[in-house]
């Protein structure tokens, strides 16, 4: 198990291996696909240097009830210009990115895996700092999280590598022998 506090530093991230398990504590941002083009339009300095979660959390008062990640591929056009504004040092949700993606990712960020149907075991380990962009509705907006113990896996590494592609290489292989 591997301890990172933000902010991440790319020496952090260059020594990550697809398929490490990481418990994540300090500062991170949501954004879903509102706050995602807010940010590319906007300057929003907070977010700089940053670990941004696609999560749309649901909050009461000022607590995380539940805070799962939610389906990262839809986020895939708006990311290689996010990382590269914000230098943004990693990006965590589920399902994986594409190509595109992973080439942005490449000496300067990773995407952590966050476990779908955990949202209650996330919000346990969140407080909330935060919020901008309140006017987006609750799951859109922009909340600020300082995590605790926030279990990852590193799906798609800044050397270039996915456990993503690694997982379909040994399932065509198995398809391929299969049917024969």
């Amino acid at each position: 198990m591997i301890r990172l506090k933000t902010p991440l530093s790319v020496e952090e991230i260059l020594k990550l291996n697809v398929g490490s398990n990481v418990l994540l504590s300090g500062t991170i941002f949501t954004a879903r696909d509102k706050a995602h083009v807010f940010l590319l339009e906007n300057d929003f300095d907070k977010v700089k240097d940053s670990v941004i979660y696609h999560c749309g959390p649901i909050i009461k008062g000022n607590k995380a009830i539940a805070a799962g990640p939610t389906t990262s591929s839809r986020m895939n056009p708006y990311t290689p210009k996010l990382i590269e504004k914000y230098e943004v040092k990693a990006i965590i949700g589920k399902g994986g990115m594409d190509n595109s993606v992973l080439e942005a990712l490449k000496g300067k960020a990773v995407y952590f895996s966050a476990i779908g149907g955990a949202a209650v075991t996330y919000a346990n380990a969140i407080s909330v700092k935060g919020v901008d962009k309140e006017e987006f509705g609750m799951p859109e907006a922009i909340w600020e999280f300082e995590v605790k113990d926030f279990p990852l896996v590193v799906a798609m590494g800044a050397k270039g590598n996915s456990l993503y592609d690694e997982v379909y290489q040994k399932s065509e292989k198995v398809f391929r022998r299969l049917i024969g």
